[in-house]
Formats: structure tokens, C-alpha cells, sequence
């Protein structure tokens, strides 16, 4: 017995240190063998720039957008909006999430409306491989709220006190008539279901609270494990050894100059090969986007220090409230790969040279003279085999045109092998007019891309109209 218990006992220290060096290591990580970094963030106003959008940076400082600076992923759903985005990795690497406020300003929404009766839902998405995204889903954390308005500037850290994730995010709840923003928090192991919300950071009388996001410290720098800053009026930052437990009040950056009324949206991010880190914080009232302010000790106020003019490069993208991450050498070559900047074409019809193809209600097709974004594609490397193609929407990133019962629809990609091998296509010489192109099936190879009576089709080709019918132009 003493045998058994003392293998038991050894059995859950193992255990124990597992969860323990997973939880510290992994989901802010910070090795200096790490390659990279990945920011996400939203750009600005309207239904375009509150979408999802990434940039990579080899050095922290100096950013290059993605996907041509066009956005990796849209929403769909709730306002069709999206910001304030944080980017999330399990313990294990295993999956990834993003969540983000839902939220579309100048969209079908004003401030007002959005600060009063505004969604109390997030939007989440989820991934295994940070380029495989699944359709999005809505999360209600605010709705159990008593008077509770909206739900804002989502976070969420891995607690390896409770095993499961800390979620937490700003709720209007007014305050004798007027608004009164607090921070609060529920607790969550796979962001489809929480634990009744609860209080989180609440300041005395008025004072508003937006934009908190905390970093976890390394042992032997500064004297707390985790730090946090929020927008109260100011920049505040609060230090604290327990997720959930006592938080002390540390200062501000008032003494360089920065205030709530000229930033918002703190982003932390750890230089991979030195204790040193980055607050970014958005330049709102500029309408500036990020800039890095750099300190040694987040815990220490005094330590923080405005950047040296041309010290950093934030790319052509506006870079607004998101969350960044440290790269390992395998996910930074999945998202370049995934995310390479292609440029966005359409297909012109050979036989009736003013359509193009298009996607209308996702359904495919040649239309007149459009110009929009329902008619523009990034030509992809196939997902399926080698020397193949594949056309990735642009308006809808991660949704690719796919062929099912020998029609064409645009779909999200799955990630499974039956969408890759439907939405793959090799490109050859045009059967009507060998300068133009023609789109053959990599699964069905006796088939091509073609229209009938305008849609599209997979078909055979045996006739010389339906040679014409399956002959492309690629352009601008």
C-alpha cells in the first residue's frame, strides 16, 4: 500500500507540474527561439476596417501587414462587426481563439446606440493551426447583467490556479442615469459556455473603465506575477500574484505625457530574447493608431519610455486595439504561408467578355461589369496538390469556390480533405483561346470550370461552345 501510495503520489506531482509549465509557458510565450510576432487588430470606422486583420513583425517593432492588408476575417454575424480583438492560445498549443467585440460603427449603429443598447454578445472564432478558422459563434457574457448594456474589449488569460481561462471584458451598467463602464469577468474553458459574471474592476463614484489587459511577469523581474492596465482617465496599472485575487495600484503614465484622453487599448507584447517589454497603446484622439512604449519592468511606472522618433514602423494598416502574439517557428511559417500578400484578380468571361465571375448570396456566377468585391479573388496555391490553384473570396476570407454536385458555390473552407480536393483546380491553357485559361478539376480531372445559362458549373467539354464557356481571362 505504502508502494501504490507513493507512486500515486508522484503520479500527481508530475501531473501537477504539468499544468504548471504549460500554463506559464505557453500562452504568452516568450522564448528567445521564437521567430516572430503576430499582431491582430482592427483598423477604424466602418464595415470594412472593423473586420479582423493581421500584421507579422520579425522584430516586435517594425510591422508588414498580411494578406495584402486585406482582412483574414469577417463577421458575419450578430452587427457583422468586429474590434478590439485578443488573440488567444490553449496551454498546450493545441487550438487558438479569437474573441472580439461585436460592434459596427457607421455600419447600421452610432455611439449612442452601441453605449446603451448596444450587443451583448462576443464574437469567437476557432482554430487548430491559426490558419483554419471555424465559422464564428456568439457568446452572450453580458446579458445576465442586471442593466448591463453592452459587452466590450474582450480578454481572456489561462488561470492555472482554476484550470480554465479567465474571460473578462467592459459592461455599461449605469451609474444615477449615466454611463458607467466597470470591468467584469466569468470564467470559461472553451468560450461557448461561462460562469456567471462577476465584478471584476470597478472604480469609485463615476469613473469609467474600458481597455484592460493583463501580461504574465516572469519570476525575478519586478514584484508582482501579472500586470494589468486599463483605461480609467488614465493609463493605470495595477500589479498582482493571483489572477483573481488582490490587485495593488502601481501608477500611471501620466509622468510621459500619456493620458485616456490621448490613448486607449493597451497591448502588452514580451521580447522573445530579452526582459524587456512593449505597452502599445492606441493613439485615439490622433486618430495616430498604435505606438510602442518600451519599460524592463512593467511593474515599475517609472521605467516606461516613449519611443525614439523612427524606432518603429507600424506598416500601411492603421493598427488599432488588438493582441499580439510570440510565434514558435512552426505556427509563424503556417500563418506566412497562409497569409502571403496576393494580389486580388478577377475572371473574365471569354465569350461574353463584359461578365465576370461573382458570388451573390454565395451562389457563383458571370455578371455584367462588376467591380466589387463579390467579383474579386486571391489566387491561392491549391489546397489540394502540387501545381494547383485554388480562389479565395475576398470580401469573405476563408471562404474558397467549391464545387458540390457539380455546382459552384462559395464556401468556407473547413480544413478537411473533401472541400480541399473540391476547391482545387489546375490551370491550363484556354481549350477556346490558348492565351486565356481554363480551370480543370483536380477530383473530377475530365471536368472544368465553366457557365451554363450564366452560373457556374463543373461539366465536361466536348463542344466548342462549352470550349468558350470554360475559357477565363485573369485581370485586375
Amino acid at each position: 500500500m505504502a508502494r501504490l501510495i507513493t507512486r500515486l503520489a508522484a503520479v500527481f506531482l508530475a501531473v501537477g507540474l504539468f499544468f504548471t509549465t504549460q500554463s506559464l509557458a505557453a500562452p504568452q510565450r516568450a522564448a528567445a527561439a521564437d521567430p516572430g510576432y503576430l499582431m491582430l487588430h482592427f483598423t477604424g470606422e466602418g464595415s470594412g476596417g472593423q473586420q479582423m486583420y493581421l500584421a507579422h513583425s520579425a522584430d516586435g517593432l517594425h510591422w508588414n501587414d498580411l494578406n495584402g492588408g486585406a482582412p483574414i476575417l469577417r463577421s458575419t454575424i450578430g452587427t457583422k462587426g468586429v474590434r478590439d480583438p485578443a488573440l488567444v492560445r490553449s496551454p498546450d498549443g493545441s487550438k487558438y481563439w479569437i474573441i472580439a467585440t461585436d460592434l459596427c460603427i457607421s455600419c447600421g449603429q452610432d455611439w449612442n446606440a452601441a453605449i446603451n443598447n448596444g450587443s451583448r454578445n462576443l464574437v469567437v472564432w476557432e482554430s487548430t493551426d491559426l490558419v483554419n478558422w471555424s465559422e464564428p459563434w456568439l457568446l452572450n457574457v453580458a446579458g445576465a447583467i442586471p442593466d448591463g448594456r453592452n459587452a466590450w474589449a474582450p480578454e481572456a488569460i489561462w488561470n492555472p490556479e482554476t484550470h480554465d481561462y479567465v474571460l473578462y471584458w467592459s459592461t455599461n451598467v449605469p451609474l444615477n442615469g449615466k454611463t458607467k463602464h466597470r470591468v467584469f469577468y466569468a470564467r470559461t474553458s472553451d468560450f461557448r459556455t461561462i460562469t456567471t459574471p462577476q465584478t471584476y474592476i470597478d472604480r469609485p463614484g463615476a469613473q469609467e473603465l474600458i481597455d484592460t489587459q493583463i501580461v504574465e511577469v516572469p519570476a525575478g523581474v519586478g514584484d508582482y506575477r501579472y500586470v494589468r492596465a486599463s483605461g480609467d482617465g488614465q493609463i493605470t496599472l495595477e500589479g498582482s500574484n493571483s489572477i483573481l485575487g488582490t490587485w495593488t495600484t502601481l501608477g500611471n503614465l501620466s509622468g510621459i505625457g500619456l493620458t485616456g484622453a490621448q490613448v486607449e487599448g493597451p497591448m502588452w507584447m514580451k521580447f522573445r530574447d530579452r526582459d524587456e517589454w512593449t505597452l502599445y497603446l492606441d493613439r485615439y484622439a490622433s486618430s495616430g493608431g498604435y505606438m510602442p512604449v518600451a519599460t524592463t519592468d512593467p511593474s515599475a511606472v517609472g521605467t516606461y519610455q516613449l519611443p525614439a522618433s523612427g524606432s518603429y514602423d507600424m506598416g500601411v494598416n492603421k493598427k488599432r486595439h488588438g493582441s499580439i502574439l510570440n510565434l514558435t517557428a512552426a505556427e509563424e511559417a503556417r500563418v506566412l504561408a497562409r497569409y502571403v500578400n496576393t494580389p486580388a484578380q478577377r475572371l473574365q468571361s471569354f465569350n461574353f467578355q463584359d461578365r465576370y465571375v461573382r458570388h451573390a448570396d454565395f451562389d457563383v456566377r458571370i455578371d455584367q461589369n462588376v467591380t466589387s468585391d463579390d467579383a474579386k479573388f486571391r489566387i491561392r496555391p491549391g489546397l489540394a496538390g502540387t501545381g494547383t490553384v485554388s480562389f479565395e473570396s475576398v470580401n469573405y476570407p476563408g471562404y474558397f469556390l467549391r464545387h458540390a454536385n457539380y455546382d459552384f458555390q462559395l464556401v468556407r473552407n473547413d480544413g478537411t480533405a473533401q472541400f480541399a480536393a473540391d476547391a482545387t483546380f489546375r490551370k491550363v491553357a484556354g481549350l477556346a483561346d490558348a492565351t486565356w485559361s481554363s480551370f480543370q478539376s483536380y477530383n473530377f480531372p475530365d471536368r472544368y470550370i465553366r457557365h451554363y445559362a450564366y452560373e457556374l458549373r463543373l461539366d465536361p467539354i466536348t463542344t466548342a461552345t462549352a470550349r468558350s464557356d470554360a475559357t477565363f481571362r485573369v485581370t485586375n
